[in-house]
């Protein structure tokens, strides 16, 4: 009788793997847990069992009955649970949408053109936000009675003597130079700050991306290949570009690059000042003057920087019209990107 039993709760295991429903698990009951189911008739027979063998027999029975039982128990909370879920499902109510985080769309902007200039073999390099008048002005070769030292466009530390915080991503060249020997090729992203009126075009605090590069004999046509190489990948080959001279005070030559306006398609529009293009980026070759600040002899070595503004190629790749939208956090806004 004890093989009878090791049998049946074999068979019985084998059935409960496959009871996934309420109808299933009465069966199960009808079949082993009822006066006249499996177990009971076993039970029944326990009487014809030897005398030697019935406490044994007996605990087996006992365990056999007692597991079916707590098995089935366990089954029907679980069902009863399930059924209850299905139930309480309003199959009428509209679905949930699952809202998908994304970049800001300044990260999306700062990543993808780091990603061109390290394609390129520029790399990274970073300094502090808050700089020293000599590596934010005077290394810099700003004269001491700059316009950009005043205080309508630096925002100065109060106690704190000549501590700044900085107004361009420039100084990092200038702790690269010191620190690296040539050749140089790096590019500088990070947050600057400016005492500025926030306008349509212009914020008091906003990204750019500097780069710098310094080697014998670079020239100006290096300069020139190397930031129409970047504009094409950026806004694509379709791409209207011209070359404007300017004057920066650590450049020289200097120019400065534009893109023909994407909001308005050159017809004019308040962001490009009617004008049809916007300007995207600062450049020249590096003033000696900066190159004798940052320890390398410009009678060896000449080199290029230019510097990009993040949110206007920001605007120009969204087509958004107004620079405030990218910081209000508006969701109707930066979700669409």
């Amino acid at each position: 009788m004890q093989e009878e039993i090791k049998k049946l709760e074999a068979s019985i295991k084998g059935e409960l793997s496959f009871v996934d429903s309420l109808d299933k698990l009465e069966t199960f009951k009808l079949t082993h847990l009822v006066k006249k189911g499996t177990i009971q008739s076993l039970f029944e027979r326990l009487k014809d069992v030897p005398k030697e063998l019935k406490p044994e027999t007996g605990k087996l029975l006992n365990q056999l009955k007692q597991f079916a039982e707590s098995e089935y128990q366990n089954l029907k909370t679980k069902l009863d649970k399930t059924q209850e879920t299905i139930v309480n499902i309003d199959l009428t109510l509209p679905g949930r949408r699952n809202f998908k985080g994304t970049f800001h769309p300044i990260n999306q902007t700062l990543t993808k053109m780091v990603e061109i200039f390290v394609s390129m073999g520029f790399e990274i390099a970073e300094g502090p936000d808050i700089e020293d008048t000599y590596h934010n002005f005077d290394a810099l070769n700003f004269p001491p009675d700059h316009p950009a030292r005043d205080m309508q466009d630096t925002f100065f530390i109060e106690g704190e003597g000549n501590l700044l915080l900085r107004t361009h991503t420039s100084p990092v060249q200038i702790r690269v130079m010191q620190s690296q020997k040539p050749p140089i090729r790096c590019i500088m992203p990070g947050r600057v700050y400016r005492n500025e009126a926030i306008s349509a075009r212009s914020l008091a605090e906003f990204h750019q991306i500097e780069g710098l590069y310094i080697n014998k004999k670079v020239t100006f046509a290096e300069l020139k290949g190397t930031l129409i190489a970047f504009a094409k990948k950026m806004y694509g080959n379709d791409s209207k570009f011209r070359y404007r001279p300017s004057f920066f005070p650590f450049t020289e030559p200097s120019a400065e690059l534009d893109i023909s306006c994407f909001l308005c398609k050159g017809r004019g529009c308040r962001v490009c000042k009617y004008s049809g293009w916007l300007e995207i980026a600062g450049c020249g070759m590096v003033h000696p003057n900066v190159l004798l600040a940052g320890g390398i002899d410009p009678e060896e070595y000449t080199g290029y920087a230019f510097g990009f503004g993040i949110e206007r190629v920001t605007m120009l790749k969204t087509g958004i019209d107004d620079i405030r939208l990218l910081y209000e956090n508006d969701i109707r806004v930066l979700s669409q990107f």
